[in-house]
């Protein structure tokens, strides 16, 4: 019998992997080929997809670019028995690409089958719940605190620490809720973990509940991802029957109770106390702090607040323990990111390493430069909301610290490029039009400071009066950033201002001009 795997991340289905599937299956029928197909997740080459594998005794390998007119052939050539093929990329985790990573977080992501709890187990599932129902909750957060993992969402607070917060204080009723609301643009990694492994965010939200006390979770996913969604909910049901969920978690004393919540599409619902306001059925409207979620957050209670990839690593961390994740990283930013390059880029896809890695590795090397061939002109990093870095910053280090000394932030990790045709003019207005489009409306600078963000960029483009116009929009950009209640309007500046300060000439400003 031989195993075939097609993935069903949506990035896949998009170039036409069910049909891919359905082929094969004919086509096997058809010739006499004994084959049992597995649907997966995606192994992160975005560019290969459909990506085909096979099981051979070597390891499994690859068929890129799989067409349903392709496959018919694939098969007769006997590829399916001996690996060999025009389309062949060789051992899968043999690619350049691929070898060099330090998946942690997406170890089993493209490798399983996603709704099999027994194929999850059998790779290693459900030994860090299983060691964390032995221990005391104090025990389990102490771990989590000892590996340094900070939250991956964007602002990097130690994840222990809030953990911490919510255990100690005193509440009749706890919350986990997972903030799985990827509104940034170029990011993918939470879609692809809950489409390919959403068992180990499950179990990364049953630890957080038995750390801090915690019986009920709630998933908050954008309504841009019914497939996440629908698997997420088969996967519940299946933890809920086997005893992952329930009143006696896995036999033991401790329950949980997790279900998926559909946000109604707004970007300021991936800001935490907006997320709030949403699960309560309200506007999503950012939330006044303090008070801090951890000690009044979803209907009042102590919540615990973290993304997709903070939850996801906490099943390594209590299975490998602390020491396992704090040898991975740089500085203070330790264990590994999951970085997604997108934009113009030749090999779009995730990248899972330790944190320390350079922004040009990452491009250059795992990116291959830009798609169009023509030179790379800068990089967003961290969402519509980030910096702009040019390729004079390709030393810097991927970490918390070291890109915020370089002007930047990290965000989700997301990186979009872009060629020496960009606008970045035109990046920077959007970067206000975005924040006007988006805000929620309850502060001042935000609501009204990016409407005239756009307005004064437009008259700086259009050449009125240069000066006084640069110098109002640094005032300008100097209120949204101080004044705005959440990173809403506080982080659009980012992109202006590193737009302006790189490539002043895209704004008809010319050399020499004061800025």
């Amino acid at each position: 019998m031989i195993k075939v795997f097609v993935p069903l991340d949506s990035a896949a289905l998009s170039m036409g992997a069910d049909e891919v599937a359905i082929a094969i299956v004919q086509s096997a029928a058809s010739q006499g080929k004994d084959i049992t197909l597995i649907r997966t997740g995606s192994r992160g080459m975005l560019w290969l997809e459909p990506l085909v594998e096979v099981e051979t005794s070597a390891g499994r390998i690859g068929f890129a670019n799989i067409s349903t007119e392709a496959v018919p052939e694939l098969i007769k050539s006997g590829a399916l028995d001996t690996g060999s093929h025009k389309s062949s990329i060789g051992l899968v985790e043999e690619h350049d690409f691929f070898k060099n990573q330090n998946r942690v977080t997406f170890a089993r992501v493209g490798v399983i089958d996603p709704l099999s709890i027994s194929d999850y187990e059998n790779h290693g599932g459900l030994v860090g719940l299983r060691k964390a129902l032995e221990m005391s909750a104090a025990e389990v957060v102490s771990q989590v605190t000892e590996s340094g993992l900070r939250g991956r969402g964007g602002a990097g607070f130690p994840a222990g620490i809030k953990w911490q917060t919510v255990l100690n204080t005193q509440s009749d009723q706890k919350y986990i809720c997972c903030n799985a609301d990827e509104g940034d643009s170029g990011t993918f990694a939470d879609r692809m973990l809950m489409e390919g492994d959403p068992f180990t965010l499950i179990e990364g939200m049953i630890i957080s509940g038995i750390a801090v006390g915690a019986t009920q979770g709630l998933i908050y996913v954008r309504s841009e991802y019914p497939h996440a969604i629908d698997i997420l909910n088969r996967a519940i049901a299946m933890a809920n029957e086997y005893g992952l969920l329930g009143s006696n978690v896995l036999g033991s004393k401790s329950a949980f109770a997790l279900e998926v919540r559909v946000g109604a599409g707004s970007y300021v619902c991936g800001e935490e106390t907006a997320m709030l306001e949403s699960l309560e059925g309200k506007r999503g409207m950012v939330r006044a702090k303090p008070p801090i979620p951890a000690l009044v957050g979803l209907f009042g209670k102590p919540t615990v607040i973290n993304n997709v990839m903070t939850l996801s690593a906490v099943p390594m961390i209590l299975a490998q323990g602390a020491a396992a994740y704090q040898a991975l990283g740089h500085e203070r930013s330790r264990g590994t990111q999951v970085f997604q390059l997108a934009g113009n880029i030749k090999r779009g896809g995730v990248v899972e390493v330790a944190f320390g890695i350079t922004l040009g590795e990452l491009v250059d090397i795992y990116g291959g430069g830009t798609n169009s061939g023509k030179p790379v002109k800068t990089v967003q990093i961290g969402g519509p909301l980030g910096a702009y870095l040019g390729t004079e910053s390709w030393d810097v280090a991927m970490a918390y610290e070291s890109l915020a000394q370089a002007g930047g932030m990290l965000g989700h990790g997301g990186i979009v490029v872009f060629d020496d045709t960009a606008n970045m003019a035109k990046q920077a207005r959007f970067a206000m039009e975005f924040c006007a489009e988006e805000s929620c409306g309850k502060c001042t600078p935000c609501r009204i400071g990016s409407t005239r963000g756009v307005e004064v960029i437009d008259r700086i483009v259009a050449g009125e009066d240069q000066e006084k116009n640069l110098e109002l929009l640094e005032d300008l950009c100097e209120v949204m950033t101080d004044g705005s209640l959440c990173a809403m309007g506080g982080l659009t500046p980012m992109p202006v201002r590193s737009a302006l300060k790189l490539f002043p000439a895209d704004f008809g400003i010319k050399t020499g001009a004061k800025l």
